[in-house]
């Protein structure tokens, strides 16, 4: 039901990134990669599109480092070592934590008290994360006169899975149009290292957090279900009756963050 043509695919999105940078003038792009399966194939069609020596590769981590999965790709794909940026976002993050008082999180390991209070400060502190990384790659464009690449799947943006004005900012998305299963399609036929396809999908935002941990249900299912009700609008009893189990917890959670594509809400004259 969701099988992807990967050559195809391929060559509409390294289309894509061609008119779009030919479009607004630029020759550079600024991409941010967490060693995750997104956006390490979001990577492999921006070099598939334009030279090496126009790809600024920026990992922003917090925890801990995994350049250690990047780098083989960068050397292998020709990117120049100017062109590469590791740096941890933790001080810059530690600062808005003891300026808004975020409380029941230990500073250093962001260890949370299991408190309704502390699980919101939680997210608000993932969301500064958030946040923080898209300043630095928006500085970085800045410099280095680029459009900054996003690496969003459809599944995220359907759940609505994103900090708004942080991973979701971006110039342009490459894979927002499909499903997150149908990335793990093309990043198989692009060569994508199977260490980074096999890795827990996590916005490693806490010790432990993992995307699946948080929804409560698959990516599989999620997209099954999201793809009948979205692309193919059928109601909820019709998905129930097809044998989803947690059909009605996806919609719901879709449904919760939907005012996330519509905001900021205007008055019109």
């Amino acid at each position: 039901m969701l099988n992807i043509s990967p050559s195809a695919e391929k060559n509409r999105i390294t289309a894509f990134i061609k008119n779009t940078l030919e479009k607004q003038g630029f020759k550079n792009v600024v991409i941010g990669m967490s060693g995750g399966v997104d956006s390490t194939t979001s990577f492999y069609l921006l070099k598939n599109a334009i030279p090496p020596k126009n790809i600024f590769v920026v990992h922003l981590y917090y925890f801990e480092s995994y350049f250690k999965d990047i780098k083989p790709i960068l050397k292998q794909s020709g990117i120049p070592k100017e062109n590469t940026y590791e740096m941890s976002i933790e001080p810059f993050v530690k600062p808005f934590q003891n300026l808004v008082h975020l409380e029941g999180v230990h500073s250093a390991t962001f260890e949370v008290l299991q408190s309704d209070s502390s699980k919101v400060n939680r997210v608000r502190r993932g969301n500064i994360m958030a946040r923080v990384r898209m300043i630095i790659l928006y500085d970085l464009a800045k410099k280095h006169n680029a459009l900054v690449c996003g690496t969003e799947n459809k599944s995220e943006y359907l759940l609505g899975y994103f900090t708004r004005f942080g991973d979701a900012a971006s110039d342009f998305e490459p894979i927002q149009h499909l499903y997150k299963t149908q990335v793990y399609q093309l990043a198989s036929s692009l060569g994508v290292p199977k260490n980074i396809i096999k890795k827990t999908p996590t916005a490693g935002l806490w010790h432990g957090q993992t995307d699946e941990g948080e929804f409560g249900f698959s990516y599989k299912e999620a997209d099954e279900v999201l793809f009948y009700y979205y692309d193919k609008k059928l109601k909820l009893e019709e998905i129930k009756n097809k044998g989803f189990k947690n059909a009605e917890k996806i919609i719901k959670f879709s449904l919760k963050n939907s005012y996330k594509h519509h905001a900021p809400y205007t008055l019109t004259l």
